[in-house]
């Protein structure tokens, strides 16, 4: 017991140096918070100085003081006892602890979860629909799809001169100049020309210029407006995209390419302009339906 006193005592003291060395730290930053004072005279920087030094000493005594004090306390030989204090960890009031709400929050909302996916599950076995070419259930073999990137060229060519032979204002050239894929080189008219880059049956890039422009797969046109016809080339050419009808797809693109032999003849359907007035272009998209003229601020 007398050692419990002791101990006791010397970490009080202990304490109690602790409180003074950070009231002392604390009368220094308020004093340099404070700065120059009317009572410090003319020679106020000097003796702003002096009290400035005269508080950091007493820092200095009362830090020293506190390093012997805790220096005389004797080295715990076992956790010091908390008393009641040990049962905070074990708060589980709903009010006072909010990982108590979550966790019943995420609870509740996985088992609402696996309610819903049980009764997913039971409808969609029950739908007789198959729109998969995969069928898990069937014991059937089916035959191997065929790619259509891996086409011959001899259908290709029969494909795209089909087309061609379908306009007579439309002239389609075939060349591969990259092994056996096909580049086809489209002159529209009088109107544009536009080179269709394929992998196969499927297309797989675009590019449109002016009529009197050099053609080619990387350049742009020196034209803003064959620009905007690029872009909607693409948007047509993702539309139109379908991997098992592929003729289809290139056909639907081809019918919706020709529909620029107008691109500066026929006004817009919405507004009835040729040229719209803030970008004074022509009507340079054109619907994949029913292939009308519109701005592209018209078009919405």
């Amino acid at each position: 017991m007398n050692n419990s006193a002791i101990n006791v005592d010397q970490l009080n003291s202990a304490l109690n140096s602790l409180r003074v060395l950070r009231s002392s730290v604390s009368h220094v930053f308020e004093t340099l918070s404070n700065g120059l004072r009317a009572d410090h005279g003319e020679d106020g920087k000097d003796k702003f100085l002096l009290e400035l030094q005269e508080l950091l000493n007493n820092v200095n005594i009362n830090l020293r003081d506190l390093e012997q004090t805790v220096n005389g306390l004797p080295i715990p030989t076992a956790p010091f006892n908390l008393g009641t204090t040990s049962f905070l960890s074990h708060e589980t009031t709903q009010d006072r602890q909010a990982l108590y709400t979550q966790l019943v929050n995420s609870y509740k909302w996985t088992d609402k979860i696996h309610e819903y996916s049980s009764f997913a599950h039971t409808l969609l076995s029950q739908n007789s629909l198959k729109r998969s070419y995969i069928n898990s259930g069937s014991t059937k073999r089916r035959g191997k799809l065929q790619s259509n990137h891996n086409v011959a060229p001899l259908q290709v060519d029969n494909v795209i001169n089909n087309i061609d032979r379908s306009y007579s204002d439309m002239k389609i050239t075939i060349s591969r100049p990259f092994a056996s894929n096909a580049v086809v080189q489209i002159n529209l008219s009088h109107v544009l020309k536009a080179v269709v880059a394929f992998k196969g049956l499927l297309m797989e890039w675009v590019m449109v210029k002016g009529y009197g422009e050099s053609l080619d797969l990387w350049s742009e046109s020196r034209h803003f407006v064959f620009r905007k016809v690029t872009e909607n080339a693409h948007a047509a050419m993702l539309h139109f995209y379908s991997p098992t009808l592929p003729e289809l797809a290139v056909r639907s693109f081809m019918t919706w390419l020709h529909s620029y032999v107008n691109l500066f003849s026929e006004p817009c359907k919405r507004c009835s302009c040729h040229l719209h007035h803030t970008s004074l272009l022509p009507p340079a998209w054109r619907d994949f339906r029913t292939l009308e003229p519109f701005h592209d601020e018209c078009k919405q």
